[in-house]
C-alpha cells in the first residue's frame, strides 16, 4: 500500500451488486475494498446470498461499521447478537443475517483479499 498520495472515492459511483434484497457498492483503494452492504426489509443472507455463495451460511469473516438500522446476526452454533447503527462488528465465518423490523440495515465493510460474493473466490 502506497503511503505517500491520498486516494478517496465514492460509493455512488460504483456499480451495484444486487442479490434479492441486499445490495453491495464496493471501491478498492490500493488493495484494500470498502463494501457498504444494505439489507432490505425482509431480505436475509441465507435466502438472497446463498444460492450465489453456494453455502448455507455466509462462510467470510468480517470487521464491518453499522451505518443505518439494526443487523441481526446468527452464527452456525446458534448464537444470535443484535448490531446497531454505531457499533462496530467483528463475525467469523459461519453466520446468517437480516435486518430488524420493518427499516434496513446497513454496514461498511474493509476487506484485503479474496471474496466469495460473485458466486466464486476473485481476488480484489
Amino acid at each position: 500500500m502506497s503511503s505517500s498520495v491520498m486516494r478517496k472515492a465514492a460509493f455512488d459511483g460504483a456499480a451495484e451488486d444486487r442479490h434479492g434484497g441486499v445490495a453491495k457498492r464496493a471501491v478498492t483503494l490500493d488493495g484494500i475494498t470498502a463494501t457498504r452492504v444494505r439489507y432490505d426489509p425482509g431480505s436475509r443472507w441465507s435466502i438472497d446470498m446463498a444460492p450465489d455463495a453456494g453455502t448455507p451460511t455466509c462462510p467470510l469473516p468480517h470487521v464491518a461499521v453499522m451505518i443505518e438500522g439494526t443487523l441481526r446476526v446468527r452464527m452456525d452454533d446458534g448464537s444470535e447478537q443484535d448490531f446497531h447503527a454505531g457499533e462496530v462488528m467483528m463475525l467469523p465465518g459461519g453466520h446468517d443475517a437480516w435486518p430488524v423490523g420493518d427499516r434496513p440495515a446497513a454496514f461498511v465493510e474493509l476487506s484485503h483479499g479474496t471474496d466469495h460474493y460473485q458466486g466464486s473466490a476473485r481476488e480484489r
